[in-house]
C-alpha cells in the first residue's frame, strides 16, 4: 500500500474495535461457565477468531455476527479433546494462556501457530506450568509447537514470577481453577489485570495485594454478559496521530481505560499532548471513557522501568511520536519488545531509519531524537500489525511516497484502521 504526505488535521469522532485482551479472556472464561454468555463489541479480528475457533474444536458451542457472540459454556470440566492440532495463528496470547487452561485436563492437546508464533519463546510458560505439575514439552526446543499432556492436578501453592508478564500469570490463573489448594503469584511488577478483573466479574474467588495474585480452589461459575471496551492500543495509533498534526481536535469513544493500560496517555501528556478523559464509568470491572486528544507541540522524554509494562505494545508508534517532538527520547527496559510478533526494536529501527530519522537501536530500546520529519521509502511491515499501523502513519507525515509491503496484518487487531483513519481527515483544510 502507498501512503503521500496529509498536511491537514485530524478531527472528528471515532470508536476502536474492541479490546483484543479482553474478547480472547471472554471467550476463555465464558466457555468454562455454566451457562450462556453474551459478549457485545467482540473483536472479530484474526487473533480472537483463532481462540474461537480452539473452543469450538473442544465442543464449546458458539454463535456470533458482527461483533456479537454467545457462547454456550460446558462448565469446568466438560472441555472435549480435540480431534486436530489447535492452530492458534498469530496470536501469542491464544497459546499462552490456553496452554494454562489446558495443562490440568484429563486429555492430550497440541497447539501450534504460523510461522512467526513458531519463533516466539513458550518456556515462560511451559516451565512454570510443568513446576505447577503439568506434563508440557515444546516439539521445537523451546518454540512451538506445544505438546500438552494430560496432567494432574497443580501441587505448587506459590509461583514468584522473573519477569512481569499478563500473558504467564493468566496461564497461571488459568491452571489455578484445577487446583485443589489454590494458586499464588507474585510479581516483580503489576502486569495488565485483565484476566483478574473477568475473573471476578465471573464470581471466581481471587485476592490481589499489590503485585500478588491468588485464587483459591476452583468452584463452578455462571455465564455473565460481558461489554468489550474499545481497544487503548488500537487508540493509540489516533491519539499520536491527533498530537502530531496541528490543529487536530479527535475524540474515541468508549475506550478501555484499565489503570495498567494507560502507558500511554501519561507518557503522551508527558511529551506535552493535551489530552482529556471523559464520560468515565465501570462495564464488567473494567473502567471505561472517551480520550480526548488536541494536536500538540510534542517534546521528548525518558521512558524505563516499571512504566514499560503499561507501554510494551504502544512503543512502536511512541517511537512515531519522538520523531516529531523536540529533543531527544530514550526508550529502555523494553527487551520484551524482541520477542514480539518481530523483533519490534530491530523493526522500528530500521525501518524508521529508512525514513530519515534519527533513530539508534539499543539493547533493550532505542534512542530517538526528534527532527519532525521524514522522508517517503519501501519499507517492511514484517507481518506485524503494528508495525503496519505505525508505519501507515509515518508514511502520511512524511515528504514524498511511501510503500509499506503488506498491511493485511492490520486484521489481526483493528480491521477498521484505514476507515477510521480517513473517517477523521479534515476535508476542509
Amino acid at each position: 500500500m502507498k501512503f503521500n504526505l496529509y498536511r491537514g488535521a485530524f478531527v472528528g469522532d471515532i470508536s476502536v474495535p474492541g479490546d483484543k485482551s479482553i474478547s480472547h479472556r471472554s471467550i476463555m472464561l465464558g466457555s468454562l461457565a455454566e451457562g450462556v454468555t453474551r459478549v457485545q463489541n467482540f473483536l472479530m479480528g484474526e487473533d480472537c477468531i483463532a481462540t474461537i475457533d480452539c473452543f469450538k474444536q473442544m465442543g464449546v458451542r458458539i454463535d456470533s455476527s458482527e461483533t456479537d457472540v454467545t457462547i454456550h459454556g460446558v462448565g469446568l470440566y466438560g472441555l472435549k479433546k480435540p480431534k486436530d492440532i489447535l492452530y492458534c495463528g498469530n496470536s501469542g496470547t491464544t497459546m499462552r494462556i490456553l496452554a494454562g487452561l489446558l495443562a490440568f485436563q484429563d486429555f492430550e492437546a497440541v497447539l501450534d501457530g504460523d510461522a512467526s508464533l513458531r519463533k516466539r519463546p513458550m518456556m515462560r510458560i511451559v516451565d512454570p506450568l510443568n513446576s505447577m505439575g503439568g506434563n508440557l514439552e515444546c516439539e521445537n526446543g523451546k518454540y512451538p509447537p506445544i505438546k500438552i499432556n494430560a496432567g494432574r492436578k497443580p501441587v505448587v501453592l506459590k509461583y514468584q514470577q522473573p519477569k512481569a508478564s499478563a500473558q504467564v500469570k493468566s496461564a497461571l490463573l488459568m491452571a489455578a481453577l484445577y487446583s485443589e489448594e489454590g494458586v499464588q503469584i507474585e510479581q516483580p511488577s503489576i502486569s495488565r489485570d485483565h484476566t483478574e478483573r473477568m475473573m471476578r466479574h465471573f464470581g471466581i474467588t481471587i485476592s490481589e495485594n499489590g503485585p500478588s495474585v491468588s485464587v483459591k480452589k476452583g468452584s463452578s461459575f455462571s455465564g455473565r454478559d460481558i461489554f468489550v471496551p474499545g481497544d487503548i492500543s488500537s487508540a493509540s495509533f489516533f491519539i499520536v496521530a491527533a498530537a502530531i498534526a496541528e490543529k487536530s481536535n479527535v475524540r474515541i469513544k468508549g475506550v478501555g481505560l484499565n489503570p495498567t493500560r494507560t502507558g500511554i496517555i501519561d507518557v503522551m501528556k508527558l511529551m506535552g499532548a493535551t489530552i482529556q478523559i471523559e464520560n468515565e464509568r465501570v462495564l464488567n470491572e473494567e473502567p471505561v471513557g472517551d480520550i480526548h486528544i488536541l494536536g500538540s507541540n510534542l517534546k521528548g522524554v525518558t521512558i524505563s522501568g516499571d512504566m514499560i509494562p503499561r507501554i510494551i505494545d504502544e512503543i512502536p508508534v511512541l517511537a512515531l511520536a519522538a520523531v516529531f517532538s523536540d529533543g531527544e527520547t530514550i526508550i529502555s527496559d523494553a527487551e520484551e519488545l524482541r520477542v514480539k510478533e518481530t523483533d519490534r526494536i530491530e523493526a522500528v529501527c530500521s525501518q524508521l531509519k529508512k525514513m530519515n530519522a534519527e533513530i539508534e537501536e539499543k539493547k533493550d530500546g532505542m534512542r530517538i531524537v526528534g527532527t519532525k520529519q521524514l522522508s517517503g521509502a519501501s519499507v517492511k511491515t514484517f507481518g506485524d500489525h503494528r508495525m503496519a499501523m505505525m508505519l501507515s502513519l509515518a508514511g502520511m507525515f512524511a515528504e514524498g511516497e511511501t510503500t509499506l509491503d503488506d498491511v493485511t496484518c492490520i486484521n489481526v487487531s483493528n480491521p477498521t484502521f484505514y476507515k477510521d483513519l480517513e473517517q477523521l481527515k479534515d476535508i476542509r483544510g
